[in-house]
């Protein structure tokens, strides 16, 4: 399959993980992928299986999306796979590298609470300026940011106190910049999944599971493959007005 256009996703190394069902997604539709991750051996093992599986172009390295050197370092090494035509231009980039903080809010300490911020929201911030200017150079691009419903509903759900203002600082932060580079050709948007069958809920019991199920009227939790369906969405041509936009994936647990 012959592509014309790259998608980034972060934290795609995971088994079980929104991030590696996305870039699968992403690769079935005709991009070409690029999986950053701190584990960038496993990245670039997990970007030559799905690129094999896809017949697509492919990538992956190492990226602390949290540590501003190291997105460079990772921005630099797409941009050298561009500019050698190993890969097409970057049209996408999927930010879901993210972390969780099931701790209540009297027993975190302020490292916790900079941590999860800075892999959740500091790391947003941080990707997407390294892999926004050539998106505006070319005059397209497509955005999408990893919230939850979380946010919205102040936890309730396993994330916590930290967890919920991290992913709720996502929300503004993707709504100011779709606003401020609204006429550019990029877009802008966010998902927020309720629960899903990842391995990010980690610490749980089966008793748990039950009641965050039972907490939501389709009484499941979402597969990776229903929230990947989202992202795809808002990458392509079809999602050309939503700017700003986000879309709730949470199984009925949370309507507004």
């Amino acid at each position: 399959m012959t592509t014309t256009r790259t998608a980034i996703v972060t934290g795609a190394a995971s088994e079980r993980g929104i991030g590696m069902a996305v870039a699968d997604r992403y690769a079935a539709d005709g991009w070409a992928i690029v999986i950053l991750d701190l584990d960038g051996e496993r990245a670039a093992h997990v970007a030559a299986e799905i690129g094999a599986r896809h017949g697509v172009a492919h990538f992956g390295t190492t990226a602390n999306v949290a540590d501003e050197a190291s997105v460079e370092t990772a921005r630099a090494a797409v941009a050298a796979e561009v500019e050698a035509g190993r890969l097409p231009v970057v049209g996408t980039l999927a930010n879901i590298a993210g972390i969780t903080s099931p701790v209540p809010f009297l027993e975190t300490d302020l490292a916790l609470w900079n941590t999860v911020m800075a892999v959740n929201a500091t790391g947003t911030y941080l990707v997407t300026k390294a892999f926004l200017p050539p998106m505006l150079e070319a005059g397209f691009g497509r955005i999408v940011n990893m919230s939850s419903v979380s946010a919205q509903r102040g936890g309730g759900v396993f994330g916590k106190v930290p967890y919920s203002a991290a992913k709720a600082a996502i929300l503004g932060f993707t709504k100011a910049l779709a606003r401020e580079i609204a006429d550019s050709g990029v877009t802008v948007n966010s998902v927020t999944p309720g629960a899903v069958d990842t391995n990010i809920r980690v610490g749980t019991t089966p008793e748990l599971e039950a009641r965050i199920a039972a907490d939501i009227p389709i009484g499941r939790v979402a597969s990776t493959d229903e929230i990947a369906s989202v992202f795809a969405f808002l990458s392509s041509d079809g999602a050309s007005y939503l700017q700003g936009t986000n879309i709730d994936i949470n199984g009925g647990s949370h309507m507004h």
